[in-house]
């Protein structure tokens, strides 16, 4: 099986211009046999609290992702993008799953970061999805420190666990050391996908990540430009691309 973590720079509140993005990077994914393809946190909006309202979704069949829909039954791939949706206690920082010819799932942030609530509400986790006999784990950014999240995703199957992060370049370090960790800790596949550039307040840090199931880095993106960093469960081959 093959795993990819995106690693974009958004431009503020354009989603038509950054799902262009992820198309392209998409594309780069399916021409090396990518099973499944995440991007970080709020990828297609940037990390934008003040305009998540208006830039949130409100509908699970949102006509503007449709392509990412198409892709992903054209080519048997799973995508994963960041977007703030609509719930009936208010926006929800998610990520909208796309698997090959079923119905579009919302994994939602359950844990936020002190200060988010004052523009998201906790949303609900979906369990691990499967591909290939591997059971895959989902984290948004903050959720990487909860104990009980990485636990929850262990007890529930996971042997791949994808965290999809806006880190900054003052935090990045630690988040790294914690994916380290739960991957040792579980034996799991552990990949970081995160944001570059400035988005919202923060300077992003870039360096999207792979470790192996010992906690070992693997892998790792610059801390400026786009690309896709993969791993092959087979042979354990990293690869690096960017745009």
């Amino acid at each position: 099986m093959k795993i990819c973590a995106a690693q974009t720079r958004p431009i503020k509140g354009n989603i038509p211009q950054n799902i262009e993005t992820h198309k392209k990077l998409i594309e780069i994914a399916i021409s090396y046999q990518v099973d499944i393809i995440i991007f970080p946190e709020l990828s297609l909006t940037g990390y934008e609290p003040e305009l998540a309202d208006e830039l949130s979704t409100s509908q699970i069949e949102d006509n503007r992702l449709n392509d990412f829909q198409t892709i992903s039954n054209e080519n048997n791939i799973i995508i994963g993008v960041g977007m703030p949706t609509k719930s009936k206690n208010g926006i929800c920082i998610s990520m909208v799953i796309f698997q090959p010819n079923e119905k579009r799932q919302i994994y939602s942030k359950q844990y936020l970061h002190p200060g988010e609530e004052q523009y998201f509400v906790s949303g609900q986790n979906i369990l691990p999805i499967e591909k290939k006999d591997n059971k895959i784990a989902f984290a948004i950014c903050y959720e990487t420190s909860i104990f009980e999240h990485s636990e929850a995703a262990h007890k529930n199957g996971a042997d791949i666990y994808i965290a999809s992060v806006l880190n900054s370049v003052n935090s990045v370090d630690k988040d790294i050391k914690r994916i380290s960790e739960i991957s040792n800790r579980y034996g799991m596949i552990s990949l970081m996908s995160n944001l570059t550039g400035k988005s919202g307040d923060y300077e992003c840090a870039g360096k999207s990540s792979i470790w192996n199931r010992q906690g070992n880095l693997v892998g790792q993106l610059n801390s400026e430009d786009e690309g896709l960093i993969i791993i092959d469960t087979n042979n354990h081959e990293i690869i690096q691309k960017y745009l």
